[in-house]
């Protein structure tokens, strides 16, 4: 389970950036949105990888520390993602109005022909 986990994250992560490198504004978007799934998949595997486990309290009903996931990456991620589609949306519309002002949108507002 913690190698897909961490091949997901790392394909995430790497095809984010990737994707941030690119010229235009589009891929760049594309780029973010998946550079912040990939952090916050990695932030949600903070708070341990238990399947079929309650998220706060045991079952038993003894408070055993190494038996119940951390609420606080659940919390951390679930903030995180309102930010990223708040932040997507801005981007958005940042470009929409880039690509109005300067009919081009590649990221430097210049075409380039190979």
């Amino acid at each position: 389970m913690e190698l897909i986990l961490a091949l997901a994250i790392g394909i995430l992560v790497g095809s984010g950036v990737w994707l941030l490198l690119r010229p235009r504004s589009y891929q760049v978007i594309i780029g973010l949105c998946l550079l912040a799934y990939g952090i916050n998949l990695f932030i949600f595997a903070m708070g341990r990888l238990y399947v079929g486990a309650a998220p706060i309290m045991p079952k038993g009903g003894f408070v055993d520390p190494t038996a119940y996931a951390d609420p606080v990456p659940q919390a951390l991620v679930l903030t995180a993602i309102v930010i990223s589609f708040a932040t997507t949306a801005l981007f958005l519309v940042l470009m929409i109005a880039s690509r109005g002002a300067t009919g081009t949108d590649h990221v430097d507002g210049k075409e380039r022909h190979p």
